[in-house]
């Protein structure tokens, strides 16, 4: 059996911000869990395209689908995430993160 080393376990969250939608849908679920009718309308998106984001980023083990009744909701995997979002987001935001503003303006980082 492989073990999920901690650089893949960055890698797979990596990915699943490296997309706008697939990071709107996690930000979106930090208020708590969500219907897939009511993220679209949120996010502005389709309901075929958001449920492939949800579909990658339950595979990626940050979202889980709670079936109610004949609805699923979907809310983040863990409680950690919604931390690990909001500190991301601090640091991100702060008024002295400029490690990637060329990347805010719309140039490349990195």
């Amino acid at each position: 059996m492989e073990t999920t080393t901690r650089i893949e376990v960055l890698t797979t969250f990596g990915h699943a911000l490296s997309d706008p939608t697939r990071a709107r849908v996690l930000v979106a679920l930090r208020a708590g869990g969500a219907y897939p009718t009511e993220l679209a309308e949120q996010l502005g998106v389709g309901r075929t395209s958001l449920s492939n984001h949800l579909a990658c980023l339950r595979g990626c083990g940050l979202v889980v689908a709670v079936p109610e009744g004949k609805r699923v909701r979907y809310e983040l995997a863990d409680g950690h995430l919604r931390r690990a979002l909001e500190d991301l987001l601090g640091t991100v935001l702060a008024p002295d993160a400029a490690a990637c503003a060329p990347a805010r303006a719309g140039g490349e980082c990195c």
